[in-house]
């Protein structure tokens, strides 16, 4: 493994790459709301570490307590997410990160940490058969398939807030729960917004902007949830071809 690492702080957030691999000559939307909203978490206790380079190698993760997902427990860590660029794999960043977090945990003297997961690898979640070789197991479920997943140090475990498992709303129409966490959100719901313009499909987008709002919802999230016909879809960050098939469903 060659290369360092460092964690955002207040003080070098503003000049660090954010690890995405969107490209522009001018400040991307995206990237500076993530940059706005990482500001915001790190006075939580946000962790947010990364290759020293401008690639796609982090670490993200927070106290549960202040994790803005709908997780509920006592003295754990939530691991948001853990992604290494494919120009970067084999290398070692990733045990290299995943040991950093789980050293952080006990160091902190925390139960355990906790992450989302499903059935089945989806796309825009964190590598779970590579968590699960570090030991974490899944401790809860939601009708639709997605699990909560724990490394417990003392046998105590997290789950699903109770409303997340409802897995329903009353609207019917299209409806996008987010926040800023990722910059890919913002050209994500750029994109479902002129589909659903150009074809008059009615769309709603709720901003989760507190962790009240977080810790409350009717659906597993990581920093996006889709919900059609009353019914919760999936986490994944649609694109055209996306809302297609959740319409034809």
């Amino acid at each position: 493994m060659d290369g360092t690492f460092c964690n955002l702080t207040a003080d070098n957030l503003a000049q660090e790459h954010l690890c995405c691999i969107i490209r522009s000559r001018k400040p991307h939307p995206g990237v500076e709301a993530k940059r706005q909203w990482l500001a915001d978490r790190l006075k939580e206790g946000h962790v947010f570490r990364k290759l020293q380079a401008k690639a796609t190698v982090f670490i993200e993760y927070a106290p549960l307590e202040t994790a803005w997902v709908p997780v509920v427990g006592e003295n754990f860590l939530y691991l948001y997410c853990l992604w290494v660029g494919p120009e970067q794999k084999g290398q070692g960043y990733g045990s290299a990160l995943m040991e950093y977090c789980l050293a952080d945990a006990k160091a902190r003297g925390r139960s355990g940490v906790c992450m989302l997961g499903a059935n089945k690898q989806k796309n825009w979640l964190s590598d779970q058969s590579f968590a699960k070789r570090y030991g974490f197991k899944p401790v809860d479920t939601t009708p639709s398939g997605y699990e909560l997943l724990a490394l417990s140090f003392d046998g105590t475990v997290p789950s699903f807030a109770p409303r997340a498992k409802e897995e329903k709303i009353d609207e019917q129409e299209l409806t996008i729960y987010y926040d800023w966490q990722c910059p890919y959100i913002y050209q994500s719901l750029q994109q479902v917004e002129r589909y659903c313009s150009e074809n008059a499909l009615p769309v709603s987008f709720r901003l989760v902007d507190t962790l009240e709002k977080a810790k409350n919802l009717p659906c597993v999230f990581n920093n996006y949830g889709v919900f059609y016909q009353g019914r919760f879809q999936t986490v994944n960050l649609l694109d055209s071809a996306a809302v297609k098939r959740i319409l034809r469903r």
